[in-house]
Order: structure tokens, then C-alpha cells, then sequence
């Protein structure tokens, strides 16, 4: 009943207020009721939006050392603005230097069917092949934005150099008129061809059988090419030029089967080449193929290929270290592959792959994550391996009793794989390999190493970042093995607060890296 009251009151004080005129109100101390009619309050008004910066497209094409120069292909306009299409002549006689250009006279180089770099000098340095070095060097700056088409690649041939030389400021991108035109998405793939150095290292599986293995009469042609360069050689120490800080993105194709371009074939290449802060995104086919020769990259990242991450061939001597792999959901084969089962598992140089400080994430059923084969020598050290697959696919899988053989120098074996401070995250460890490496053999000599784990459970943030787990696992000194390794002191690619991958990479929904480039979708605006 007093609520009631108090209702029925203020309602008749509210009735009676609406009659009174403005004459009527009372003012301040004779006890009447005040009304205080405010002024309605000034909208805030709406920010003026921070203008998109677009790329102006340069009036003409810089200018280049070659005599043929470069050849103006007119405009091309997406999301982030227009660009002078330049294209690169189809071999560079002349060193020569792709100039970067900002986003106020913006130019895209590029890549129309096979582009060389210089002739082939053969697998010799000398005339005594029958071939002369040409001596050219393509110089590529930091900032610079090369697009191909179709099956259209680049091609350093043997006595040749590239010198693509990013910044993490500002990376080097190889990508597509796809990408450019704003029309890829992160399941893109596969709009042009790729990078291709070759070298005069050593090599395997020779183009004639009648070339000893090894030697400088043993060459192979590069797959995936019309006109396929030649490379191999006896110089273990030979220079191809330099790759870092670049972004290969939307590669791969497949001219015939088994007959496939990826981001980036080395073929041959020599120990002197330098790879330093590479990034394979969504290659049609493998994310990096290393045919022969001697590679070592510190920082690499492959995400999304659509066949092996990482796949070693004929006799290859590779130092990998800082490595993120990631596939895209139910897509690619394994995260690495080393060498092919074949007639040729006793050719040496045999395969030697060391691995440290990588991160494996496999998202494709029905597979393995590693697949050591062909009688190999691999050794994997402070890795995190994780199966993120639906159905859980095996960690490891070791093929062919060559592989698992005690070490024999006359054959150039150093025996069975090697694992150290390796964790593996899979509902299944291991896998029955062929030939008769069963899965119990395979967790043998997983085991045989110091500080693995098989049932781990990681504690990644941003994808791919050390947790606690990660932190918690004692780590394995890799210079002790080779001095191009550097004792990082932890398993995994990296630690919480370390940037070594920001910078050069870009991000997807596959997995982001952060203060980079930006999406591996769009294209940079460089000022």
C-alpha cells in the first residue's frame, strides 16, 4: 500500500506540472518544483578516417644494366594500388639490378616463362667442359616485389650469382599477379612457378649412367622446367650468391607427374651460397626441394605446401636451424621427406640432413610428419613434432633397412637416424616404415637419443611459440655436431619475447608471425 500511495502522489504531481505554463514555474527558494530544460549536448563529431595509402604506379620502368633491359607491360591496379609492370628480359647477359622503388612510383619486376641469369658454365669453373662462365649477377633490393606468371621461373645457372639481399624491414616478396590483383585468399596456391639456383656441388642419381657419382661428369636436370638448366659438379664450396630475407609466396606447378616447380630448388648449390630468413607460402608442391649439393639456412618458415614442407635429395649435405612448418587443415603430404627409395640408395655423397630448433605442425590425415627414406642419414635436435590432424597421424616413419644400418665411412653412412631433445605430440609415435623398419624399431632408435619425449603435450601460444612444456625440456648443444649451428639453449623455434621471425615473414590463418609485411594476402606499402 505505500508503494501504491507514493505512485498515485508523484503521478498527480506530474499531471499538474504538465499544466503549468513556463510563467508558472517558481524560482529557487518560494518552495515550489524546478524544471531545468538543458540545451541538447553537441554531437561529437565523427573522426575524419585515417586515408588508405595506395601505391602510385611509376611513369616508366627503371633502368637496367642489360642491354635488353626491361620491357613496360603497362599497369597493374588491386586493394593497395597500381604498379608498373616491368618485365625482366628472358636471360640476363649483364650483371645487372633490380632497383627498389617506393609506393609513390611503385614497380613490380616481372617474370614472364623462363628467366635466366646468366648461361650455364657447366660443372666446371674452367673451359675444360666446353663452357665459359658468363660471370653475371643479378642484385635484387631490399623492398623489391617480383611477380610471375603462370609456370614462368627464375633461373641462376651454374657461374652465376643472385644477390637478393632483404631486410626484415623490408623483404624481398617473389609472389603473383594474383596476389597483387587482390584475387588470393590463404587457400591460394600454385599462380606461378618458382626460384631456382643451381650450383657445381656434388650430387647423386646422375643424368648419365655412365658418370660416377659424385664427380664433376655427374649432373642432373632440373624437374619441373621446358628447358631444363643443368646443375652438379666436384665443388663442394661453390657460391650461388645469397637468398635472405625473402618471401616466396603462391609457387608451385606441376608441368607432368612427378615433374614439379616449388618455391625454391637448389640444385647443386655449394656451401658459400648463403639462405638466411626464407619463407615458403603455399607452394603447389613442396615448400623447398634441396636436389644435391651442401645447404645451410638459418631461419626458415614453410607454411601451407600442398606436397612435403621440407624434401632432401641425391646425396645433399644440409644444416637447417630456426625452422617453422606448418601445414594449411587436411592439406600437404609430410613435413619432411628425405631422399627416394631407389637403385641409387648406395650413390654417394650420401644425404646428410641436420635439423635443430624447428617446430613440425601436421595437419593431414592419414600420413607422417617425418618419413626418413632411401637410405638417408638425418638428425633432428630440439624440435617440437605435433600431429594436428583429425585422426592422428604418426610422428615417425622410417623407410628401408639402408637407413637404419651401423655407420660405414666407405659408404658414407654415419649409421641410423639421430634424435636429440626431441618431443613428439601425436597420438601415434611411430608407424611401420617399408622394407621391414618396423614402427618398434623406429621408437628404438628414437629412444636411443637423450632427452626425447613421446608422450608430450606442447604449450605453444601464437601457434608456435615456447610454453612451460617447451621451456621444461633440457636442450642438446648442436655446435657440437657443426660449427654452422648455435647453441640456442632451448628446444623449439623460438622463445616467448624472441622476434627472430618478425620482420621478413607475413601472416595468414594458417599462422601469424605479427610485425611483419602484413597478410601474406596483400602486399606491403613501403614509403
Amino acid at each position: 500500500m505505500k508503494s501504491l500511495n507514493r505512485t498515485l502522489i508523484m503521478g498527480a504531481s506530474l499531471i499538474a506540472l504538465a499544466g503549468c505554463g513556463a510563467d508558472e514555474i517558481v524560482s529557487p527558494g518560494t518552495g515550489g518544483n524546478i524544471i531545468i530544460n538543458n540545451p541538447s549536448p553537441t554531437p561529437t563529431p565523427t573522426p575524419t578516417p585515417t586515408p588508405t595509402e595506395t601505391a602510385v604506379a611509376a611513369t616508366d620502368c627503371p633502368f637496367i644494366a642489360d642491354p635488353q633491359g626491361l620491357t613496360d607491360r603497362g599497369t597493374i591496379s588491386g586493394p593497395t594500388g597500381s604498379y608498373r609492370l616491368c618485365q625482366l628480359p628472358a636471360r640476363f647477359n649483364r650483371s645487372s639490378q633490380l632497383q627498389f622503388t617506393a609506393s609513390d612510383s611503385a614497380v613490380i619486376y616481372l617474370i614472364d616463362g623462363q628467366v635466366d641469369v646468366g648461361s650455364d658454365g657447366g660443372p666446371t669453373a674452367d673451359a675444360s667442359d666446353g663452357l665459359e662462365d658468363t660471370n653475371v649477377v643479378l642484385t635484387i633490393e631490399a623492398g623489391v616485389i617480383l611477380a610471375g606468371l603462370d609456370a614462368s621461373y627464375l633461373n641462376v645457372n651454374r657461374g652465376n650469382q643472385i644477390e637478393a639481399n632483404g631486410t626484415t624491414a623490408r623483404p624481398i616478396i617473389f609472389t603473383s599477379q594474383q596476389n597483387i590483383r587482390g584475387e588470393n585468399t590463404d587457400d591460394s596456391s600454385g599462380d606461378w612457378g618458382g626460384l631456382i639456383l643451381n650450383g657445381r656441388a656434388p650430387i647423386t642419381d646422375c643424368l648419365s649412367n655412365t658418370a660416377t657419382p659424385g664427380s664433376a661428369d655427374c649432373e642432373r636436370e632440373v624437374e619441373g622446367t621446358t628447358t631444363p638448366p643443368r646443375y652438379g659438379g666436384n665443388d663442394p664450396t661453390d657460391n650461388s650468391g645469397v637468398i635472405r630475407n625473402v618471401q616466396l609466396r603462391y609457387s608451385g606447378t606441376v608441368l607432368a607427374n612427378g615433374d614439379e616447380l616449388q618455391a625454391l630448388t637448389t640444385g647443386g648449390v655449394g656451401s658459400q651460397t648463403v639462405f638466411e630468413n626464407i619463407m615458403s607460402f603455399n607452394s603447389a608442391d613442396d615448400g623447398v626441394e634441396f636436389f644435391g649439393g651442401e645447404v645451410n639456412i638459418k631461419g626458415l618458415v614453410v607454411v601451407g605446401a600442398e606436397d612435403d614442407s621440407i624434401d632432401t635429395d641425391t646425396g645433399v649435405k644440409a644444416n637447417l636451424q630456426y625452422v617453422v612448418a606448418v601445414q594449411r587443415p587436411n592439406i600437404g603430404d609430410t613435413i619432411i621427406e628425405a631422399d627416394s627409395n631407389n637403385t641409387l640408395v648406395d650413390n654417394t655423397p650420401r644425404q646428410n640432413t641436420q635439423v635443430s630448433n624447428a617446430v613440425f605442425i601436421q595437419r593431414k590425415n592419414d600420413d607422417q610428419v617425418v618419413r626418413i627414406r632411401g637410405g638417408a642419414d638425418y638428425s633432428i635436435f630440439n624440435t617440437v613434432i605435433f600431429d594436428n590432424s583429425s585422426n592422428g597421424t604418426p610422428c615417425l616413419r622410417i623407410d628401408l633397412p639402408e637407413t637404419v644400418r651401423d655407420a660405414d665411412a666407405g659408404l658414407d653412412d654415419v649409421g641410423p637416424p639421430r634424435f636429440e631433445s626431441v618431443a613428439l605430440d601425436c597420438a601415434t609415435a611411430f608407424r611401420d616404415g617399408s622394407g621391414g623398419v618396423t614402427a618398434a624399431q623406429a621408437q628404438a632408435i628414437f629412444e636411443s637419443g637423450s632427452n626425447n619425449l613421446i608422450n608430450f603435450t606442447n604449450t605453444f601460444s601464437g601457434t608456435y611459440i615456447n610454453g612451460s612444456n617447451e621451456d621444461a625440456v633440457a636442450a642438446f648443444d648442436p655446435s657440437t655436431i657443426a660449427s654452422f649451428f648455435e647453441n640456442a639453449g632451448y628446444v623449439g623455434a623460438v622463445q616467448s619475447g624472441d622476434t627472430r621471425f618478425e620482420g621478413w615473414t607475413c601472416d595468414s590463418s594458417t599462422i601469424e608471425f605479427g610485425n611483419n609485411s602484413g597478410a601474406c594476402t596483400s602486399l606491403p606499402f613501403y614509403e
